[in-house]
């Protein structure tokens, strides 16, 4: 959305957040930080904007929020969020265990991007 890697997943766990129905996902979480840093937001205003809006109605915000972002920038940011990896033995830890309960053969993945997408089944199971 408007160029930004991880933002439609953020407004859909916003909208959890809201509506209570969040389970075991985080908001914000480490990744969400990054976004709303980005559009120089916090996690109230951005729960309260987007589910008082529609698609559209976010779309304009966030392109408002962001007028003064050249591309250059939302490359940076998308590769901060794409490329994070758990940040100290704790966070490894609680990586390896949630990705080895799905697989762990997939040795190969070392960014929370990666886990997300293959504990969501975009990546395939080796």
């Amino acid at each position: 959305m408007h160029g930004l890697v991880h933002l439609p997943r953020m407004i859909d766990k916003a909208r959890a957040y809201k509506a209570k129905t969040l389970v075991e996902y985080i908001y914000p979480c480490p990744l969400d930080k990054i976004i709303l840093n980005f559009i120089k937001s916090d996690a109230e205003e951005f729960v309260n904007f987007v589910n008082n809006h529609d698609e559209t109605q976010i779309l304009d915000w966030i392109k408002e929020k962001c007028q003064n972002r050249n591309e250059r920038e939302k490359s940076f940011i998308n590769q901060q969020i794409l490329g994070r990896s758990p940040d100290g033995k704790e966070r490894w830890d609680f990586f390896y265990e949630i990705r080895n309960k799905i697989a762990p053969s997939r040795t190969d993945i070392t960014t929370w991007v990666d886990l997300i997408d293959l504990e969501e089944g975009r990546l395939q199971h080796q």
